[in-house]
């Protein structure tokens, strides 16, 4: 069984993964609340499997993992819960429904997905979840406040569901990539110092690959770009003061 299902599908990093894993020869599933681009992505992967989908809806979450899964004799390969937004800003300056709308579409959206994704993973032979985590999940980064503390959430979520599940034969994990260059990014009105001192150097293509690394050698977490490995390598090894420091001085107007 060789089937995906990506959430965050019609762009971005999800329809990246989605053209990869297609001509690998996957069985693609794409899930999106942009019904047109969702659309005109299926028709570019032959007519693939795709529904309209709000992640943070529990019933429709259910409903669209049933309607896929029901094509592969109710088994799933891989999820890949892609999903996400990002809001840049001054903490106190964002609106606090645009805080909040992080949190549910980042942290419940994936709690929705995997919660209802059990039933099939658990019924299939290697099965795996791939979550989108990120760099900003190593330490928290100003200006990316409630967007860092989501992707905490996700990384402690694949961490524990990795030793949770592992009885059941199911690897959970996550890709942490520093910045990636794709349309959530490029459309922020504000431009966090962090950006502009790390800058923007990662294709949505390379976290693609990324993403198909894991699916064939499953790690809890996957830093990805070199720039980062080091960071995060660095950060295993020093005092937490230290990455402070790091992170005041990158974040610093």
């Amino acid at each position: 069984m060789r089937n995906i299902l990506i959430t965050g599908a019609a762009s971005g990093i999800g329809a990246a993964t989605a053209r990869l894993f297609y001509r690998h020869g996957w069985q693609v599933g794409l899930l999106d609340i942009n019904a047109q681009a969702l659309a005109e992505l299926a028709a570019e992967l032959g007519n693939a499997w795709h529904a309209e989908l709000d992640v943070t809806d529990p019933a429709a979450v259910k409903a669209a993992l049933a309607g896929f899964c029901a094509l592969h004799g109710g088994q799933l390969r891989l999820l890949f819960n892609s999903a996400g937004i990002l809001h840049c800003g001054h903490f106190e300056e964002i609106e606090l429904s645009a805080h909040t709308r992080i949190v549910q579409i980042n942290v419940l959206g994936t709690l929705n997905m995997t919660h209802a994704a059990f039933t099939y993973l658990k019924a299939t032979p290697q099965a795996q979840v791939i979550n989108m985590c990120s760099a900003s999940g190593l330490y928290g980064v100003p200006h990316l406040a409630s967007y860092s503390a989501s992707k905490f959430a996700v990384r402690a979520l694949s961490e524990a569901l990795d030793l949770e599940w592992a009885k059941y034969g199911i690897r959970v994990g996550d890709l942490m990539p520093p910045f990636v260059s794709t349309p959530m990014l490029s459309n922020q009105r504000f431009k966090a110092p962090v950006l502009r001192r790390l800058g923007v150097n990662l294709e949505a293509q390379a976290v693609a690959q990324a993403a198909w690394e894991q699916a064939q050698h499953s790690k809890v977490h996957r830093p990805i770009s070199l720039q980062f490995k080091l960071l995060y390598g660095f950060g295993q090894l020093t005092p937490a003061w230290i990455t402070r420091r790091i992170m005041a001085w990158l974040s610093r107007d």
